[in-house]
């Protein structure tokens, strides 16, 4: 395993469009496992997506805390509800703002295995999976922040 570089701020991945996995090889287990000891690197943080770390491709580790997902060609399913929400990015560090998400989501997606996984996630995990999701589709927090906060 290693420690990839973060992208920030301007880079030009963050507003790209990541592809499907079409296998999942010992490549991307490598890149997965890369990406949880870049997140684990990082304090306080709880989620990143590929291309955070320059890698085009549709994958998403969390760790809140409560148990590592992995997550392989992530899509939501169903999304119910509204929460306000506070929000920062391992990409933007030292901004922050509120938006608004929906309260429950639920994504389907593939596991490290292959297998075809279902998870619904409410409050902050909700918003986790949203957020993450949204850099794969190359859109960023900021893009929906409808005030920053000076924290």
């Amino acid at each position: 395993m290693a420690i990839r570089q973060l992208r920030q701020d301007e880079d030009a991945i963050l507003r790209k469009k990541c592809k499907e996995v079409t296998e999942i090889d010992e490549k991307i287990l490598m890149i997965l496992d890369d990406m949880l000891e870049t997140l684990h690197s990082i304090p306080n943080s709880a989620a990143i997506a590929a291309n955070q770390v320059g890698i085009l491709k549709r994958l998403v580790v969390i760790d809140m805390g409560e148990g590592i997902i992995k997550l392989v060609n992530p899509v939501i399913i169903e999304a119910e509800g509204q929460q306000d929400c506070t929000e920062g990015c391992l990409s933007f560090p030292g901004k922050f703002g509120t938006t608004i998400r929906p309260q429950k989501v639920t994504v389907k997606a593939l596991n490290e295995n292959g297998e075809e996984i279902i998870i619904t996630g409410e409050g902050d995990l909700a918003k986790c999976f949203c957020h993450e999701l949204d850099h794969l589709d190359g859109e960023v927090f900021i893009d929906k922040v409808i005030e920053f906060l000076d924290v």
